[in-house]
């Protein structure tokens, strides 16, 4: 082993010890010169530093038809910014700066008035020039945060904005910047624009319709992002994603919306209607899907727009479209049938102290006519005097039975501004004149007054009837959807199973098939199928709440089912107007028609076979030619005439017929007798230089023209 030499080893240690020694006395050194000398140089770097956490806003979900078709996407907006202290912060830098501000600043302000045409060019520059002059609270020269454009601009806008000078450069160096927003855009315009509902576009958030009802489905959820400043630099580091919103299938029939809006729109435009506003809804029977749902106001243009969703919020006394509902009370418990008769008289009937008129009481009225023809040609008289007759007595029994129908349902639509019927019940004790029960009340509600109720409402009651008495709620979703895969499925919802016993349903179901065979609705059917459906004309209060200021203001309505015999759809078309003439069957029930008819034919499915012509003869022309495959293709066709080779043949020796042959088959007859073809033009022959018939000599040269 050998021996530890000391006197070689401990000056190297203590050389060792020494150097480290002096490495920490500089280190505490250069910490005490740093904490000391430098400490307001470092704290000014560290005010450079900053660390933030911002939102980061997830992409909203679509809105999609039922067969998937954009009705509400969300797309990029912005808002634009100027930085006029960005870059670096030396003499030079500002120098360098100021002189290409001064040299582009014309081209800029040109760039911005082509591309934002109302400025002009000299606005623009001083615009610029104002917020680069400007002086901030810290002395400092140039604002920050200074708006190019003061509206939102679209992503196309945005980037001619960016390819401008300066602008192009990094925001950090250039001082461009701006802020990115979600701007709701609607593919279809304005369809179904209040059901789909809006946006506010400057706090982007849900105003209406869809958009409000399902928005915290829609708005998905934010993100964080830690923003750090180091210098005149940010770093981005992601803490929490956004999770965009889900989609919403809904409904709506994009073919079918458009067709109600239209027809809607041109009867309200008539001049004999002029309308102040209309509602159509279209329904699916077995399901309840609201397929059409238009709602159009008279605006201060003029012209009709979709202001207020008033299907489903707007309730007024629905007029004689209600009398179903009172005759169906009646047939379901059983007090009145089809065969008893009502005494009309000439059209007028004192009803405890006030006259119930038909509306043909200066006609003479209609005398004495059985239940049927009673809601068949709308009798207000023949309506009361029965219900007033059986539930005179007891009109709870009456308002129980409305409720037990379903036409007092509270539908729970998720749409906001819903209101659910007004049908009281009886009460003489209160001393609010709107809930009390008088005589008269009995026989005028049973007629469509003294009740307040929302076309969603009597739409939903038509189509339980036409369900066989199955009443579906109204669905507006069917389903919520995430990258194209379905979370969740809103099932069909049964209100009420069953609103009336079956022999009722079906009689009503019947009567209402003869309203618009041989009533008032004629105008709503179709001589391509049956249509089943009631008309209503009621007068309504006006804006201030009274019947009497001068000017009278008719609901006009009809709401139906088709085909009657395998009901499919239920509409309601409500029409509001000031003045005659005014008439449920011939104004709404016109729109009905058209609903309907164009609803019927986009679902006809053609075969090939209903496009033949029994009159035509549909053997074709076949020429002579290959017989055997004429006679295939004419078994193809199901032609059983044959094609004999005696028909087809033509001599040798004579030029044969080759009008209308194509190319193939006539080059083939002339060239097998020994004929030159040539050929003009393309398709079937329309000439031949040499006739049919001719003798054939050699050399000859015949030349045939197609088209």
């Amino acid at each position: 082993m050998s021996k530890f030499k000391s006197e070689k080893v401990m000056p190297r240690y203590f050389a060792i010890a020494v150097v480290l020694t002096l490495i920490g006395f500089a280190i505490v050194g250069k910490a005490m010169y740093i904490m000391t000398a430098k400490k307001d140089y470092w704290t000014q770097v560290a005010s450079r530093l900053k660390r933030d956490s911002v939102s980061v806003k997830p992409n909203r979900g679509n809105i999609l038809s039922c067969d998937g078709q954009l009705m509400a996407s969300s797309l990029p907006e912005y808002k634009v910014y100027m930085d006029f202290q960005a870059g670096t912060d030396d003499s030079i830098g500002i120098r360098k700066r100021d002189s290409i501000w001064a040299e582009k600043i014309d081209s800029i302000a040109y760039e911005l008035n082509q591309i934002f045409p109302t400025r002009t060019v000299d606005d623009f520059k001083d615009y610029l020039l104002a917020g680069k002059r400007k002086v901030m609270k810290n002395g400092k020269v140039g604002a920050r945060h200074w708006p190019i454009w003061p509206r939102r601009i679209d992503y196309n806008t945005f980037c001619e904005v960016r390819k401008l000078p300066i602008f192009r450069e990094p925001i950090y160096k250039g001082g461009f910047h701006w802020e990115e927003f979600n701007s709701r855009n609607h593919p279809f315009g304005t369809l179904a624009q209040r059901t789909i509902g809006s946006m506010f576009g400057a706090m982007d958030s849900a105003k209406n319709g869809l958009e409000l009802s399902f928005d915290s489905i829609l708005r998905g959820t934010n993100g964080i992002m830690h923003r750090r400043k180091v210098l005149n630099k940010y770093m981005d580091i992601p803490v929490q994603m956004p999770i965009n919103g889900y989609d919403i299938v809904t409904t709506i029939d994009v073919s079918m919306q458009d067709l109600a809006e239209r027809a809607l729109i041109d009867e309200l435009k008539d001049p004999q209607v002029n309308g102040e506003m209309g509602v159509a809804i279209l329904m699916e029977v077995k399901t309840g899907d609201v397929k059409a749902i238009v709602n159009m106001t008279r605006g201060a243009d003029g012209e009709y727009h979709e202001m207020v969703n008033n299907a489903v919020s707007y309730r007024c006394e629905p007029g004689s479209v209600f009398k179903v509902a009172s005759f169906l009370v009646a047939l379901d418990d059983g007090t009145i049938d089809t065969t008893m008769t009502i005494p009309t008289g000439c059209g007028v009937m004192e009803m405890h102290g006030r006259p119930m008129k038909d509306h043909n009481w200066r006609r003479g009225g209609y005398g004495t006519i059985n239940v049927a023809r009673a809601l068949e040609v709308s009798s207000n008289i023949g309506v009361s005097y029965l219900i007033d007759k059986y539930y005179g007595h007891n009109p709870r029994k009456y308002v129980e039975g409305l409720y037990r129908i379903g036409i007092h349902e509270d539908l729970k639509i998720p749409i906001v501004g819903y209101h659910p019927p007004m049908i009281r019940m009886p009460d003489t004790k209160t001393t609010d004149r709107t809930k009390y029960w008088s005589k008269t009340t009995l026989p005028w509600m049973s007629i469509g007054y003294e009740t307040q109720i929302a076309p969603i409402n009597t739409v939903t009651f038509y189509n339980a009837i036409a369900n066989n008495g199955r009443m579906m709620q109204p669905r507006f979703v069917k389903q919520i959807m995430k990258d194209g895969e379905v979370i969740k499925e809103f099932e069909p919802v049964v209100l009420k199973e069953r609103i009336a016993k079956p022999q009722a349903i079906k009689t009503m179901q019947t009567i209402l098939e003869h309203v618009v065979s041989q009533g008032l609705g004629r105008k709503a059917g179709s001589k391509s199928f049956k249509v089943a459906g009631k008309t209503g004309t009621a007068q309504v209060a006006d804006q201030y709440g009274g019947y009497h200021s001068g000017i009278t203001r008719y609901w006009l309505s009809f709401a139906g089912f088709f085909p009657a015999d395998d009901p499919r759809y239920t509409c309601i078309v409500c029409i509001k107007k000031s003045g005659l003439p005014a008439s449920g069957g011939g104004m709404s029930g016109v729109v009905f028609h058209r609903i309907a008819e164009g609803v019927m034919a986009q679902n006809l499915k053609r075969s090939a076979k209903d496009a033949r012509d029994s009159t035509s003869l549909l053997i074709p022309d076949v020429k002579g030619g290959n017989i055997e495959a004429a006679n295939y293709v004419l078994n193809g066709l199901g032609v059983k005439k044959k094609i004999s080779t005696s028909q087809a043949k033509t001599s040798n020796s004579i030029i044969p017929n080759v009008i209308g042959m194509g190319a193939r088959d006539a080059v083939y007859q002339l060239e097998a007798r020994g004929v030159k073809a040539k050929i003009h033009g393309r398709g079937k022959v329309k000439s031949q230089s040499i006739y049919a018939g001719t003798a054939i000599k050699e050399g000859m040269i015949c030349e045939l023209y197609m088209e």
